[in-house]
């Protein structure tokens, strides 16, 4: 099995949470479907690829920025002392709004497509982008350091392995029994922050034959953000052939 290593590097960025609007919140590292949805763009792709994706990296802070916030009500006409912009009859309100940004991250991704024989188009399109290659908003630009084709490998280790302390990772609910959180406390038996990450989504029409109206119906993964991680000796664990540990789904 073989999988495309890509390590990067962004200056500022958000990597938005779903339901957070006044203050647009951000995950720790890029969830799946984010780095899916990058993979997609910069090779082409029409439609879904399936991939296993690995996320791990860290950050240096986070800091709070403001961005134009445009409202708008579908149908709304334009009323001169309730709106800011007229677009023909409707009205449109324009304000400020705050959004939480991460500071000088760091990601290393594994990319493992399920049809093996797009390996070599998707490091490709990481090598000789077609575009500026970004991940998260639009304008948030990405420094491709490296982008590899790697061998992945699953093995039983011998003797416990210590990943950098200074990286985290996004880690499947079915892996941490093979893993310890040095900051775990006593009596916890997952420490860490757990999130439900959308990977990928289907189309379903909700509206009739006739007047289709479709909708995403996100498939979701559950995962635990953690750092300080040690896998443990006796356990069968997937590296890449430079033993780099990672933790697809």
């Amino acid at each position: 099995m073989k999988a495309i290593r890509v390590k990067l590097h962004q200056d500022l960025v958000n990597y938005k949470k779903p339901n957070s609007f006044q203050l647009k919140e951000t995950y720790p590292l890029p969830p799946y479907s984010t780095v899916i949805g990058m993979v997609h763009t910069l090779c082409g792709f029409k439609e879904y690829k399936d991939m296993k994706i690995s996320v791990i990296g860290k950050y240096n802070s986070k800091v709070n920025d403001l961005y134009t916030r445009y409202e708008f009500k579908n149908g709304m006409n334009y009323e001169s002392g309730r709106h800011q912009l007229k677009v023909g009859t409707y009205g449109i309100c324009r304000g400020i709004s705050t959004v939480e940004l991460l500071v000088d991250v760091e990601l290393l991704l594994h990319i493992i497509p399920t049809d093996q024989t797009l390996v070599e188009e998707i490091e490709k399109a990481f090598l000789f982008p077609i575009e500026y290659p970004s991940l998260g908003r639009r304008e948030d630009i990405v420094t491709i350091h490296q982008a590899k084709v790697v061998e992945i490998i699953s093995d039983r280790i011998d003797e416990t392995i210590d990943m950098f302390e200074v990286y985290s990772a996004y880690i499947p609910l079915e892996e941490m029994e093979k893993i310890r959180l040095k900051n775990r406390e006593e009596g916890v038996s997952i420490s860490g922050t757990r999130y439900r990450l959308n990977k990928n989504y289907e189309l379903f029409n909700i509206g009739t034959k006739n007047k289709p109206k479709y909708i995403r119906k996100w498939n979701k993964v559950d995962v635990v953000y953690g750092s300080n991680i040690s896998v443990l000796r006796k356990k069968i664990v997937t590296m890449d052939e430079d033993q780099n540990i990672l933790f697809a789904i």
